[in-house]
């Protein structure tokens, strides 16, 4: 995280640190990285060097963050070249990200989104690091306990309630984790790509309006009143994008549904349908249905040129069945040689979507098929094993998706 912030602005010096108190079971509590890629900490890092000299400012920030003297903390900075963000969770601060940048960098407001949507990643990473040490704590404690008195049955339930609490807790991590990724990875996309190309043809609009006799540098200037008035909707979408929802209490189906409104316009319409009795799957499988549906989503919103697209989630008896189905132009003859040459590796990173689906499913014994869709474009289909079936991936029958 901290080398991201440091590569983003180019930044001198950046400190990223956890207030006294907070987080207690997580680490590093700490780290300063230089402008040549040095992580410095005082104690806790083993890859990291004490530091013998740092700037003054960086020393001060560090300590207030870490003594929790963060009355002028609670809200970022930004200033010519300095960013900073305190790290939110639960609704208080636990720590803060800093960073400066030299004379010649000049900070500006989307830097700081970047730097938030990064605070925000390392917070919810050490929240699921802090609840998967307390997980491991718990199942250390019930197994002594079970080993100690194997009479005391109403102590050992009581202790695996406390311990199928944790799993939950650790699943709504997981969840939350992910649709905060996805919704970043499209406020990237667009800041990146999208806002870049409007405001370069703005650009070109006005040096053309320059250049125009009058009646056509009237027009030019409304063209580029637009593109401006573009821009700042799209700012406006970024910032939305960043405000990133709690999920930690939804199911599997009701994230779903939230990753269809994240990735479609407005003029797509979306559905997504449930078949079977729905059921809590182990987490690699939920992280691999989720990753896949929002591979594919992303793909159908930006490639289909779609005006309808379906997710149906099928619980079967011994697997789990995602389809995603789409009314675009998209042809399953060519995805699937896209796919297969994807695989062996011949598109030098691109189109690694397909590739990058077909290599979930396969690490959980699944099988990952593209066909036409009964809605007229394409459908990708996944099926995963589940917890029952005790036959290897290649004993598996292989069903035809309908």
């Amino acid at each position: 995280m901290v080398r991201a912030v440091q590569e983003h602005l180019d930044a001198q010096w950046v400190v990223f640190a956890l207030c006294d108190g907070e987080l207690e079971r997580t680490g590093p509590r700490h780290l300063m990285l230089s402008r040549d890629g040095t992580i410095y900490a005082f104690e806790g890092v083993q890859m990291a060097r004490a530091p013998s000299h740092l700037p003054d400012v960086v020393l001060n920030r560090l300590n207030d963050i870490l003594r929790n003297q963060m009355a002028q903390l609670m809200r970022p900075v930004v200033d010519d070249h300095h960013l900073y963000v305190p790290l939110h969770l639960d609704g208080r601060v636990v720590g803060g990200l800093s960073a400066w940048t030299p004379d010649h960098q000049v900070v500006d407001s989307a830097d700081l989104v970047v730097m938030r949507i990064l605070a925000r990643q390392a917070a919810v990473a050490l929240l699921n690091a802090a609840l998967l040490e307390e997980s491991r704590h718990q199942l250390a404690r019930a197994e002594e306990a079970f080993a100690r008195a194997t009479g005391q049955a109403y102590d050992l339930a009581a202790r695996n309630v406390e311990l199928e609490r944790t799993q939950r807790e650790l699943s709504a991590v997981m969840r939350q984790r992910l649709v905060s990724e996805e919704r970043e990875r499209i406020a990237r996309e667009l800041h990146d790509s999208v806002t870049q190309s409007v405001l370069s043809a703005g650009m070109q609009i006005e040096v053309c309006r320059m250049e125009s006799d009058a009646a056509s540098a009237d027009r030019l200037e409304v063209a580029g009143r637009l593109t401006r008035a573009a821009v700042e909707q799209l700012r406006s979408v970024i910032y939305a994008l960043n405000q990133s929802p709690s999920v930690s209490e939804l199911s599997l189906v009701e994230v779903l549904d939230g990753l269809c409104s994240m990735h479609m316009p407005a003029d797509l319409e979306t559905e997504v349908r449930v078949v079977g009795r729905a059921r809590d799957l182990p987490d690699d499988i939920q992280h691999a249905v989720l990753r896949i549906a929002g591979e594919a989503l992303f793909n159908t919103a930006v490639h289909a040129e779609a005006a309808q697209a379906r997710l149906t989630l099928t619980y079967g008896e011994a697997t789990v069945h995602l389809s995603v189905d789409d009314d675009g132009l998209g042809d399953p003859g060519h995805l699937r040689k896209v796919l297969r040459a994807a695989t062996l590796g011949d598109l030098a990173g691109r189109h690694r979507g397909l590739a990058n689906m077909s290599a979930r499913a396969a690490e959980l014994g699944g099988t990952l098929r593209i066909r036409r869709s009964r809605l007229g474009g394409v459908r990708i289909g996944v099926e995963i094993p589940v917890d029952g079936d005790d036959r290897g991936p290649g004993d598996r029958r292989q069903e035809n998706w309908r």
